[in-house]
């Protein structure tokens, strides 16, 4: 009895082509009642940066308007905002917080 082989295609492998993540700007904006020591706390503890890099951030935030505190991925850049806002809130700050796209 003879045996009949079919032939087999091989896939090959392919190369996806995956896009980095999204980057997106976390800003700080200027208000007229937020204190900036506030900013400075908010800015050490959300951003880990130290009080000297702080400080020129909050002076950048209050001269210009706003202030880019970093720059992540869509997830991280979201929870930042929320986080900053909330904290903002509870200690009775208007303190806007928002992200933008890079």
């Amino acid at each position: 009895m003879a045996t009949k082989y079919e032939t087999a295609s091989l896939l090959k492998a392919e190369l996806s082509k995956i896009k980095p993540p999204g980057l997106y700007k976390v800003l700080l904006f200027n208000d007229e009642f937020t204190t900036m020591d506030f900013v400075i706390e908010v800015l050490q503890t959300f951003f880990s940066m130290n009080r000297e890099r702080a400080v020129e951030l909050m002076l950048k935030v209050h001269h210009e308007g706003l202030a880019i505190c970093g720059v992540y991925t869509k997830d991280i850049a979201e929870t930042k905002v929320a986080q900053v806002s909330a904290f903002a809130k509870k200690h009775g700050h208007p303190l806007r917080c928002g992200l933008e796209e890079t």
